[in-house]
């Protein structure tokens, strides 16, 4: 479904856009640098995710953050790829590895969360 575009949405896309990391909701309104309700961002967020366009990922602390759809080779690698959270500058970054698993007869994954914990490139 097309969804019509606003301030908000693109200003929402601006900022996810000028970042290579996932960003939780409210690094997002900070970065925004205009006021916009925060049920408002969560909302785009939401849809943004529906819509394949964000995906999100669920740090170990229950916080939600949110990255562009991750491509690696071509292939769009959806909610299906491993994240890294950085534990020094607290960054969190799509890998472009996918999630290999098998499950038992039966079981059938509808989401995937795979968040490694360490320290990044940068920080080491």
């Amino acid at each position: 479904m097309k969804r019509r575009s606003t301030p908000t949405k693109d200003a929402v896309l601006a900022v996810l856009a000028e970042s290579n990391e996932a960003m939780s909701q409210d690094v997002i309104e900070q970065k925004i640098g205009i006021e916009i309700n925060r049920a408002t961002i969560y909302r785009i967020l939401n849809r943004f995710c529906e819509d394949g366009v964000l995906h999100r990922v669920v740090a170990e602390d229950g916080k939600q953050h949110f990255a562009f759809a991750t491509k690696h080779e071509n292939k769009l690698l959806g909610h299906n790829h491993f994240h890294f959270k950085c534990i020094k500058c607290g960054v969190i970054e799509c890998l472009p590895f996918e999630v290999d698993y098998s499950l038992p007869e039966g079981y059938s994954v509808k989401s995937v969360n795979c968040v490694l914990s360490g320290i990044c490139n940068k920080c080491v």
